[in-house]
């Protein structure tokens, strides 16, 4: 397996949005492939956030993860933050989506950050084990889920 920028291999965009779309079609109802692809496109970075990696083996994406400066509606006064964690579900319970999330924190201690937020809607025993804290409970798209935080590992 490689994790590479997603910049680098924007190919494997259209490998991730029917799965994401998929996932998430209860919460996401009004996406569609193409906004989809232009939040993804507008990850397309190396040295500025938002920036997403993906996770590939032999031509296929096995699943992707972002840094970001904001990922949560009405929380702009925490930044930046992990988000976008997904894994196609062929491809989980592989320390896929554990990979993606130390490649992203690694990023944001080479980037200074003191602090990392995600939020989650149902893997907070999961990011626990990775060393995420629960910092309060939240609520997005009318869904309980809660805001965690970690500080990045120094480089």
């Amino acid at each position: 397996m490689r994790i590479d920028y997603l910049a680098d291999q924007p190919q494997f965009i259209a490998d991730l949005v029917p799965g994401l779309l998929f996932h998430y079609r209860q919460i996401l109802s009004e996406d569609t492939e193409e906004t989809r692809t232009a939040k993804f496109q507008a990850h397309l970075n190396r040295d500025q956030l938002p920036i997403a990696w993906v996770a590939h083996k032999s031509g296929e994406a096995l699943g992707t993860a972002a840094l970001r400066i904001h990922d949560l509606p009405g929380r702009k006064d925490l930044t930046p933050w992990l988000g976008g964690v997904f894994v196609l579900p062929q491809h989980r319970r592989k320390g896929i989506g554990t990979t993606l999330c130390a490649v992203v924190e690694h990023q944001a201690a080479v980037l200074g950050v003191a602090t990392l937020y995600l939020f989650t809607l149902d893997q907070q025993s999961w990011y626990r084990k990775m060393g995420w804290r629960m910092l309060e409970p939240c609520t997005w798209c009318s869904f309980p889920g809660d805001i965690m935080h970690k500080v990045p590992d120094a480089v």
